[in-house]
């Protein structure tokens, strides 16, 4: 992946596990993802996941 021009810089990322992040960078190669919860009512940002995430 030429992470140059895949990087998409409004989504910022640090997952390294992910297939999408961006090796080089810390950024998402997704022009969007999808933020979802495994909880019932969330009320902290532990509760929250990136339902895009893929593992590498």
């Amino acid at each position: 992946m030429n992470c140059s021009t895949q990087k998409n810089e409004s989504i910022k990322c640090n997952v390294t596990s992910c297939i999408n992040h961006c090796g080089t960078a810390d950024y998402c190669s997704l022009s969007c993802i999808t933020v979802g919860t495994h909880e019932c009512s969330p009320t902290q940002d532990q509760c929250t996941d990136c339902k895009s995430f893929r593992k590498r």
